[in-house]
């Protein structure tokens, strides 16, 4: 995978390692966790499930005595760079015979008795449904047994569980809303690893942010593997909303109104969300966007291809000119909103010609950061089941080295249209380049580097835009807001 942007690294599929909370007595449990901000979130849902049966979480490898990986099954890299680790970690045991090693979350559901029986890197498999096992589950294999435990649930939100925080910053924190996906876009292994899509109770979402607010986060992300289809109506797999009954209807949260409740929690805290299915963003989400100052002027809304026959392959569930009109909308809704996507290159049967409508759409569109990718098959797929895997991989490099090189430009662009512009930053931390700058980032998720003065993160501070390459801006401190 390929960004020219500045998010997260859990996008990028690298380790996230969680800090020491210093958390209860016995066991001490170090975590890994790899791939989306979902798999970040589900590791906080971890902690506090151990936390509240005695164990502790450690930033020491070599002190723990559970390693949990959080898997991601998403990309065919990040599965590779997961069974190395488990290799590392079947050395380890060699020196700590009583280790337990443990695979959590995608990877465990897909590939559960390869794990266990045939290359016996693990001891425990546990899927994303069945976190709250996991304390029988490791008396389980202290009594010499294995655990598993994978089954998917249509009803399992994690609403009750407070999660422990452990993104690092103190600034940001994560609150799921849904789970699950049912789009079944024929590339993707989600809802196969996930299940099926269901919605949490949203006094329960509204409850944790304010929970958080009072706690000095500064910006919170919803997460949701299509966020846009929320819908809470009772519980249960999502319906379509015409086949609610009347009831229903009536006390039915879509994604619009939860938005504009956890808004209204206070304007002076960030929201964000992600990711945005392009068939299911509606006006009424964009409405309540425009409305509220302090829901960030940032949308992901992946794309894939700018081919509709492709598309279509793929089975997202919207043509080219639909996604073009949903960016239109935002534009006329958000003219200052800036907007990033997901490419996949050498997709199955994509020709040179369709190949060249995802360049002409990212130039029609002029992202403001991508997240590039070239097609690797996913067992079990229906595009596996179905198409050919017929791109050479040349083909492939090449196509996506032309996706890479225009979207630095139109990065480059983007930042270069802010020089001379004022924005209001986040502070996040200290710069890893310089020890007397700090970095943050703006409401359109831009990065931003800055003299440190006498700021600390949580800080919100008025940058004006100097100079930039195609990731990060460089600017001068005008004036400063700390938001209390």
């Amino acid at each position: 995978m390929h960004t020219v942007s500045q998010h997260d690294e859990s996008i990028q599929g690298k380790p996230t390692v969680l800090p020491s909370t210093g958390m209860g007595i016995g066991k001490k449990v170090y975590i890994e966790s790899y791939g989306c901000q979902m798999n970040f979130s589900d590791s906080e849902i971890v902690a506090s499930i151990l936390h509240n049966n005695g164990c502790q979480t450690t930033a020491d490898l070599q002190e723990a005595d559970v390693i949990f990986v959080n898997t991601c099954s998403v990309r065919e890299n990040a599965e590779l760079r997961v069974r190395q680790r488990f290799t590392e970690f079947k050395s380890l045991k060699k020196h700590k015979p009583h280790l337990i090693v443990g695979v959590l979350g995608c990877m465990a559901e897909r590939l559960k008795d390869k794990f266990l029986e045939e290359e016996k890197l693990v001891d425990l498999v546990v899927g994303p449904d069945s976190y709250r096992k996991l304390p029988d589950l490791l008396m389980s294999v202290e009594d010499g047994k294995k655990g598993i435990e994978v089954l998917l649930s249509l009803e399992e939100t994690y609403a009750d569980i407070s999660p422990v925080r452990l993104s690092g910053n103190g600034i940001t924190a994560f609150i799921s809303i849904t789970r699950g996906c049912d789009n079944m876009c024929t590339f993707c292994v989600v809802p196969f690893t996930r299940g099926r899509e269901r919605s949490r109770n949203p006094e329960t979402i509204i409850e944790e942010a304010k929970d958080l607010y009072q706690q000095g986060y500064k910006e919170i992300m919803l997460l949701g593997q299509n966020i846009n289809s929320y819908l809470w109506y009772g519980g249960g797999p999502k319906k379509e909303f015409k086949h609610l009954s009347e009831e229903e209807k009536t006390q039915s949260v879509n994604f619009a109104s939860l938005l504009n409740r956890v808004a209204m929690i206070s304007p002076q805290m960030r929201i964000r969300y992600t990711t945005s299915n392009p068939q299911d963003m509606t006006d009424e989400v964009l409405e309540i966007m425009a409305s509220h100052p302090n829901i960030c002027r940032y949308i992901h809304l992946p794309v894939q291809s700018g081919n509709t026959n492709v598309l279509q392959r793929m089975n997202r569930g919207y043509s080219r000119e639909a996604y073009l009109n949903r960016i239109a909308a935002i534009r006329r809704y958000m003219p200052d909103c800036a907007i990033s996507t997901d490419i996949i290159s050498g997709f199955c049967g994509e020709t040179e010609e369709e190949h060249a409508d995802t360049i002409s759409l990212m130039r029609q569109v002029g992202f403001d950061y991508a997240y590039m990718f070239k097609y690797s098959e996913r067992p079990n797929t229906m595009a596996q089941r179905k198409f050919a895997d017929d791109v050479l991989e040349d083909v492939k490099g090449r196509r996506l080295q032309q996706i890479i090189d225009l979207q630095n430009k139109l990065s480059l662009e983007s930042n270069q249209r802010d020089i001379g512009k004022t924005f209001e930053v986040l502070v996040e931390g200290v710069s890893k380049k310089d020890e007397n700058e700090l970095y943050g980032r703006n409401s359109q998720n831009k990065v931003f580097v800055f003299p440190k003065q006498n700021l600390i993160p949580g800080d919100y501070v008025w940058v004006k835009a100097l100079d930039c390459t195609s990731a990060t801006i460089k600017g001068e401190i005008v004036n400063v807001e700390a938001h209390v």
